[in-house]
């Protein structure tokens, strides 16, 4: 995996490289380049340091003269990472239903374009929904995390709410978390919880979490338990939940969100 500005996973040659020339007295001081993330000032940043809660390249650093490269040596405060390229940017979009993950449909169908021209930067998906799905979508210019968080080893857990069909048993429930077979082999849910059913109207809201990135896995487990899906959405991608943003509006992540999503980005499969 290549280094990239700031992405997940930066080279560890890339690194111990940065770390010599921090030493040989190239690079930036590291509370300047916190200042400049908006991490804290620079006082406040010199503090974080002298207190041991900064680590670079994983290493706790506390001397104040430590000099970093902004481009490849990783940043964190309190465990959770920083991202010191200021060029990147990093959305949250609540796609409609009827629009397709992909920044160009060849067939001319709504696409996710309309949401990304506004923004100078040349964004892009990471990972898919389904046309007929709406939900949690990332849009980012940062390609090293949309590659990390995409890749199936890494295994992002989603939460997705679906209306099904049908009056749903707590049965059916335990079989969508001991597990289902598919045509493309088996799968389960890691959690699934019955949020509301109605006699009346003969349909169910479905709470599905789950870590596989298999394609419209939602829609297949549940219509080989018998309830096809009526409508999902997903409301949450890893760290981050799509709270009370409306259907086709965007916003960019918070420096919370986003440092847990760099920090998650950063972690080694096994270490998941």
């Amino acid at each position: 995996m290549s280094a990239d500005r700031g992405g997940a996973g930066a080279g560890a040659g890339a690194r111990a490289g940065a770390a010599s020339s921090g030493a040989a007295g190239e690079g930036e001081r590291l509370q300047k380049v916190m200042a400049a993330a908006g991490v804290a000032s620079r006082r406040v940043s010199e503090q974080l340091i002298s207190a041991g809660r900064v680590t670079v390249n994983g290493t706790v650093v506390t001397e104040l003269g430590r000099r970093v490269d902004p481009h490849h040596d990783l940043v964190a405060v309190d465990g959770s990472a920083v991202q010191l390229d200021p060029s990147r940017r990093y959305l949250m979009l609540n796609k409609p239903a009827g629009v397709v993950s992909s920044m160009r449909d060849e067939q001319g169908r709504p696409d996710l374009s309309r949401f990304t021209e506004p923004y100078e930067e040349r964004l892009f998906n990471v990972g898919r929904l389904d046309a007929e799905t709406s939900g949690l979508l990332i849009l980012t210019n940062d390609g090293e995390l949309a590659h990390v968080l995409a890749h199936p080893s890494f295994g992002v857990m989603k939460t997705y709410v679906a209306r099904v069909k049908g009056v749903v048993t707590p049965q059916t429930i335990a079989t969508l978390t001991r597990g289902v077979v598919l045509e493309d082999g088996p799968i389960a849910a890691d959690k699934a919880r019955l949020l509301e059913r109605s006699a009346a109207t003969q349909d169910s809201l479905v709470e599905i979490t789950l870590h596989s990135g298999r394609n419209r896995i939602v829609r297949r487990m549940l219509a080989e338990v018998g309830h096809p899906v009526i409508e999902l959405v997903r409301r949450q991608f890893g760290p981050l939940h799509l709270g009370t943003l409306r259907v086709g509006q965007v916003r960019d992540l918070t420096k919370v969100e986003l440092g847990q999503l760099l920090t998650i980005s950063r972690e080694k499969p096994a270490e998941r």
